[in-house]
């Protein structure tokens, strides 16, 4: 065993994670990029070793959250990669993806949301702040310029004072939707 890999088998081993979805969310992002994933076995391995079962369902689930789709590499393999984009992100069907989306991850992760000039203001349970911030900024949202997060606190900052109005009202009411 070589020195580089006694440390991540030491890291590795060190890791402690919540059982949380976001968590576990976190971890699939984590594998899918620092490894080549071709498939969902191999995949629920990964996170094993880290502490974490999962299901077949909730890691099909998962991944179709995190908009993983199978992509060919350059050396002919077929491996799992985040964030395929449709060609047009304004289409409805874009719009409608981003809101099925949304509305998994928000439900239950959304207790208010208000605006205050340009700014959109997102209040969280404890934790779950930085990932709420994470799926907004992955998403082709015009005119949200970016959010900042804390513990429970999301700030979301757009372009201008009516679009945080409109932005707050719509993530308040796919947040609801998904209920």
């Amino acid at each position: 065993m070589t020195s580089g890999s006694r440390t991540q088998a030491h890291v590795r081993a060190g890791l402690h994670r919540p059982t949380t979805r976001a968590a576990r969310l976190s971890a699939i992002e984590q594998a899918l990029l620092n490894h080549i994933i071709t498939s969902q076995s191999q995949l629920s391995g990964v996170l094993a070793q880290d502490g974490i079962e999962v299901t077949q369902a909730t890691l099909s689930r998962d991944l179709d959250e995190l908009n993983a789709t199978k992509t060919r590499l350059n050396d002919g393999t077929v491996a799992y990669s985040l964030g395929a984009q449709p060609a047009d992100e304004n289409s409805p069907k874009a719009m409608e993806r981003i809101e099925q989306q949304l509305e998994r991850v928000l439900y239950g992760l959304v207790v208010s949301v208000a605006d205050a000039r340009n700014l959109v203001v997102i209040h969280t349970p404890s934790g779950a702040a930085q990932y709420v911030a994470s799926v907004i900024d992955r998403q082709p949202l015009e005119g949200i310029l970016g959010t900042i997060a804390g513990d429970d606190t999301v700030m979301g900052i757009c372009a201008t004072d009516k679009l945080a109005r409109e932005y707050g009202n719509w993530l308040l009411e796919v947040a609801s939707r998904a209920a």
